[in-house]
């Protein structure tokens, strides 16, 4: 029998030499989300002209090696990376969109994967960090639609197709609206 410290084997529990160090400075990773925005705005629409599947591929490749490296991407398809202090939330072994469970331990770790600070713990740290998105923490997040596994939340974004919920899902600003329609 070793003495070696047990440890959970799952996919969520991976961590990439030097990612963590990225992610505990999340303003940089920030201004890197801004320039990928600005820069798929141009280049996505010209890449889908001339082969959309080429566009897709490459994406999709692009989100499983840098985003899988630097944030252990689950490929959701729908990524709040951004809205959640650049830490993806569908690492949380329960897959919970909106903050942590009952479960997080006295010391902030997780009840699933006990030896890993829980996800929404390192969520709400790195956000006070983020000057333009922290305050997104805050927002109530759709369930992630699960049609959407294993595409390209970039592509998914451009097309708008990030904002596809689930049947059953009514977002807040559209009960607001109805609220409005039905007053007067």
């Amino acid at each position: 029998m070793s003495d070696s410290k047990p440890y959970t084997v799952m996919k969520e529990a991976r961590r990439r030499p030097g990612s963590e160090w990225l992610k505990d400075h999340p303003r940089w990773m920030e201004y890197f989300y801004d320039g990928t925005v600005a820069a798929l705005g141009v280049a996505y629409p010209l890449m889908k002209r001339v082969s959309p599947r080429f566009a897709e591929t490459l994406l999709i490749w692009n989100e499983k090696v840098f985003k899988g490296y630097l944030y252990n991407c689950q490929m959701c398809g729908q990524c709040v990376l951004h809205s959640t202090g650049m830490t993806c939330s569908m690492n949380c072994p329960k897959n919970l969109r909106n903050g942590p469970c009952g479960g997080v331990r006295e010391n902030g770790h997780c009840e699933v994967i006990p030896e890993r600070r829980c996800v929404w713990v390192q969520a709400w740290e790195r956000a006070q960090r983020l000057p333009k998105y922290g305050d997104e923490l805050c927002w109530i997040m759709p369930p992630v639609n699960r049609t959407l596994q294993g595409t390209s939340a970039w592509a998914n974004m451009m097309e708008g197709r990030d904002f596809d919920y689930p049947p059953g899902w009514i977002a807040i600003a559209d009960m607001e609206h109805e609220a409005i329609a039905i007053s007067k």
